[in-house]
């Protein structure tokens, strides 16, 4: 039916009387009743004001503008920059020839007359709506990833949605560009209209959902026990592992038995490492886990193969006003204090030895306990037992049947063949007879410059 017109038959001819007279079919009735056409068809154009909502029907699509027909005396037109929230985005990709879509009114008319309209303002307004219902629940929005920014990431839940980078995993991620075009879920974490701000937490929400596989995966897990991971990251302070269902953490104390200065020094993302479990702590979901300690303590092991009075050759690693550290192992130090320098008064380590100097030193003490070493330049220089290592370097025709070198005095058939050989060769064939002629004697200032620099 339309204003002042009704159709009163749908009987497609007319129809004949008794006599054969035939009858016109009647098609419209005139039920204007005196009213003005021109009033009429007026009034069933809409009218519209600027904030409203409107339905229309897609009509026309271009590069720059979707035409819209909403019962308006012309097309409305969404400009293609109030289509969608995606920056850019091409018009063909967000609506079709004939779709019914709701817009939002800017403004009433246009120098042309016609009506603009946004299309992402309207679901804007739908989408803040539907948000702060969501945040009031405490439940999850889902939104397909459509932008890579500074920071984060941006998720299309009706309105742009900001994701955080370091929200988007369990653990932060490097590279953003993957998750493009890729439909998440998020806890909304932050809300406010008027800054028009929206922020987004995917990690809460994986959090929240793996929270009871945590449980189980904590429970089954014992201080003690050896788990095979992956390096996930390397920070100042340790190492994290993926043991498969959690992260833990290995402190930079419990990387190596020596001293590092960072944990990229022994590890680095995507090493398979096997590590022993230290501590699980359920209240705050936190595994400690250790490398070190699936290793052979290299301090242990040296204390096990030597012993005092033993010969070791080291390397001179600091010097402090009180000795020297000298390095007689992988990662073992021991301490030269600088009364076992020489036989002589020392005034500083510099007159005896300088860093990086390599030399024979004894064995005086050696602490498990305290995990201390203390050794002597000078007791060395008297010759002694020379520690097992040492002399299968130099071969057994070197010593006499307790390990105390023979050998230097007189070469005969043995040549030195390593750094090791020569420097004990100097030691038993310059250094050690001096220092036995001199026993209990002042040494003279040339003898103690010879001694230092044989040293």
């Amino acid at each position: 039916m339309t204003d002042g017109i009704s159709l009163l038959s749908s009987q497609p001819f007319g129809t004949f009387d008794a006599e054969g007279n035939y009858i016109p079919r009647q098609v419209t009735e005139d039920n204007l009743e005196g009213q003005d056409l021109g009033v009429l068809v007026g009034n069933s154009v809409l009218e519209f004001d600027d904030g409203d909502l409107v339905m229309g029907t897609v009509v026309k699509i271009d590069h720059d503008e979707v035409l819209l027909d909403i019962g308006f005396k012309s097309e409305g037109v969404i400009p293609a920059r109030e289509l969608s929230i995606r920056n850019d985005a091409d018009p063909r990709d967000i609506v079709s020839l004939g779709e019914r879509v709701e817009c939002l009114v800017l403004q009433k008319e246009d120098k042309e007359g016609r009506l603009i309209l946004s299309k992402k303002r309207a679901q804007y307004e739908k989408a803040w709506a539907t948000i702060e219902e969501l945040k009031a629940r405490d439940e999850v929005v889902k939104g397909v990833v459509i932008e890579v920014v500074k920071g984060g990431l941006i998720v299309d839940i009706g309105l742009r949605g900001f994701l955080p980078a370091s929200l988007v995993e369990l653990r932060r991620v490097r590279e953003l560009q993957p998750y493009i075009g890729k439909t998440v879920e998020a806890k909304i974490i932050e809300l406010d209209r008027n800054r028009n701000n929206v922020v987004l937490s995917r990690r809460a929400w994986l959090e929240e959902t793996q929270k009871e596989q945590r449980g189980d995966f904590l429970n089954n897990l014992k201080p003690g026990e050896r788990r095979h991971g992956v390096i996930s990251s390397v920070v100042n302070f340790g190492a994290f592992v993926d043991l498969g269902g959690m992260d833990g953490l290995i402190h930079v104390s419990e990387l190596s038995w020596k001293h590092i200065d960072h944990p990229s020094q022994v590890v680095s993302v995507g090493d398979e490492v096997d590590v022993e479990v230290l501590d699980v702590d359920f209240a705050k979901e936190r595994i400690s886990l250790s490398l070190k300690a699936t290793q052979s303590d290299p301090w242990q092991v040296f204390a096990d193969s030597h012993a005092v009075d033993q010969l070791v050759y080291g390397r001179v690693t600091k010097l402090v006003p009180f000795g020297a550290f000298v390095q007689v192992g992988d990662g073992i130090e021991g301490l030269v204090h600088i009364s076992e320098m020489a036989a002589h008064h020392v005034e500083s380590p510099e007159q005896v030895v300088s860093v990086g100097e390599e030399l024979w030193v004894k064995i005086i003490e050696l602490d498990t306990g305290r995990r201390r070493i203390s050794l002597s330049i000078k007791q060395a220089a008297e010759g002694g037992e020379v520690s097992e290592e040492y002399r299968e370097a130099f071969g057994s025709h070197a010593y006499d049947s307790e390990g105390n070198y023979i050998g230097g005095l007189d070469y005969g058939d043995f040549t030195p063949e390593t750094e090791a050989q020569a420097a004990w060769a100097e030691y038993a064939t310059e250094v050690a007879p001096k220092a036995g002629d001199e026993a209990g004697d002042e040494v003279s200032d040339e003898a103690d410059v010879e001694v230092s620099e044989e040293a």
